[in-house]
């Protein structure tokens, strides 16, 4: 059994991911592989799920076990037996239906019933003394908001102040996408089986799953003979993409980055995605800014080469560069629309971020050379449609951005995603509530656009960059906490991370 807390990094969660309605069918197969019965799989389950609630609870007395109509309930009817069997007091909830259980779940209820349990109806006056409560209503079918009495239920629970144990998914959230379209529980402990889905990890996920733990029920080894879906990413990635440096490279072999931004009032964006490339390892970096920002810019940072942006200057500059970021602090008046419009005619890869995004999405173009790094208010004025569609299926709106606007697609938030343009996908298992602060974003730029240019793939730039973002995040935060982290805090940082011998 494995676990994770979303607020410090632990590489013990398995860093596949897979589609919650490709696990429903294929599960069957799974089990005929291994040759066993799903209902010794279910049998595995709720074992996997007593052991966790003893294990993290031991001096509870009286758990409350609810079970919804279906196999997740099943599940929870084979941990109340468990607890039962060992003398802890267990008193049984359950939705009931006129559709008749599915065979597993039916079996389930029945050994529970065997056992001399006995299952109360929804409506039935909740005990006061219990003190661990299981959640077995709702699985990862789910596909809209819980209805009655499920939702009462889920509302019930989260009032109740006491642990909760969710089986597979806290019930009420999505397991394909991390939305909550009606109640959900807030689980302390979720232990999901077989594999991770990706609800658990990004959309609104972190907000109730708690700590995360996954059991695969003895299919491991048949999971790994599957093509992999969706790949979760950690600091424990960053060696796949970061190799040693040869000791007698020199700055040439690290990439010319080129950084435009920074208009009239905006100098602090382009001066933040400018370090963060140099603390990612670029050989030499060229900012193009408005001239009010030069002196400043050379001041506080004197390794970097910094220009006004001028028609010459960004002929002369794009001529140069191996790699382009363009938008932190770009504006949309006739400054930056210019500089876009002349950065356009490149075929070098390039990053679009910030203000470029937003004038992507008043003339779309499909490049393949390019990495754009919106947030979810830039995806949908990119997609054309509302922030509550982008939220509601993450997934799909990454997907949707790699395919229309060409190359990798990066949808920032909380489970950041990486869609590259071979259907590739990832889920950056990082990063903490101190990042919604302004700034981060530009620093994720600068650390992207930095990778490039020492000649990573835009998709692995992209997934590295996310990781090295969140874990530096993650590492400060662990020790001064969320609120009034800043963007700039993280700098001193990077080079801990984008170095193999610093990766833990």
């Amino acid at each position: 059994m494995t676990s994770h807390n979303k607020e410090q990094y632990s590489s013990s969660l398995p860093h596949s991911v897979w589609s919650a309605d490709w696990i429903r069918q294929a599960e069957p197969l799974a089990a005929a592989a291994q040759g066993i019965s799903l209902y010794s799989l279910m049998q595995r389950a709720g074992a996997a799920a007593y052991t966790l609630a003893h294990e993290r609870y031991p001096h509870s007395n009286h758990w409350l076990v609810l079970c919804g109509h279906g196999n997740n309930g099943g599940d929870g009817y084979v941990v109340a037996r468990l607890a039962a069997a060992v003398g802890t007091q267990v008193t049984v909830i359950a939705v009931q239906s006129a559709h008749p259980l599915p065979p597993e779940a039916a079996a389930a209820r029945q050994a529970w019933l065997e056992c001399g349990g006995e299952i109360q109806s929804a409506n039935s006056h909740w005990p006061e003394n219990i003190d661990l409560i299981i959640d077995g209503l709702l699985g990862t079918g789910l596909a809209a908001a819980p209805r009655a009495p499920y939702d009462g239920l889920i509302e019930t629970a989260n009032k109740v102040g006491v642990p909760i144990i969710s089986l597979d998914i806290p019930s009420g959230l999505l397991a394909e996408s991390g939305a909550t379209p009606g109640a959900v529980v807030r689980a302390t402990q979720t232990l999901t089986f077989i594999a991770l889905k990706p609800g658990l990890l990004t959309g609104q996920a972190r907000d109730w799953v708690g700590q995360l733990h996954c059991n695969t029920l003895g299919l491991a080894d048949w999971l790994v003979t599957q093509p992999l879906q969706i790949q979760r990413i950690t600091a424990d990635n960053l060696g796949q993409w970061l190799k040693p440096r040869r000791p007698c490279s020199h700055k040439g072999d690290h990439g010319r980055l080129l950084l435009v931004g920074g208009d009239h009032g905006l100098g602090g964006a382009i001066r933040m995605a400018a370090e963060a490339a140099l603390r990612s390892g670029a050989g030499l970096v060229r900012v193009l800014t408005h001239h009010e920002h030069v002196a400043p810019l050379l001041t506080a940072r004197p390794e970097l080469m910094v220009q006004p942006l001028t028609d010459d200057s960004l002929h002369q500059a794009i001529e140069w560069a191996d790699v382009i970021v363009v938008g932190p602090g770009l504006g949309q008046g006739d400054w930056g629309r210019n500089a876009l419009q002349r950065l356009q005619s490149s075929d070098k890869p390039a990053l679009w971020d910030a203000d470029a995004l937003n004038m992507l999405a008043l003339a779309p173009e499909k490049r393949q050379n390019r990495v754009i790094t919106p947030h979810p208010g830039e995806a949908a004025r990119l997609l054309g449609c509302s922030t509550a569609d982008i939220e509601s299926d993450r997934l799909l709106a990454v997907r949707k951005l790699a395919v229309q606007y060409g190359g990798v697609a990066v949808l920032k938030g909380a489970g950041t995603l990486i869609a590259g343009p071979q259907g590739e996908m990832a889920i950056a298992d990082v990063g903490n509530a101190g990042m919604a602060s302004g700034g981060m974003g530009d620093v994720l730029s600068g650390i992207i656009g930095g990778l490039l240019a020492q000649k990573l793939s835009l998709y692995d730039a992209a997934c590295a960059g996310c990781v090295v973002h969140g874990a530096v995040a993650d590492n400060i935060a662990a020790k001064q906490g969320t609120r009034g982290l800043l963007a700039t805090d993280l700098l001193p940082m990077i080079p801990h991370y984008v170095n193999p011998e610093w990766v833990k």
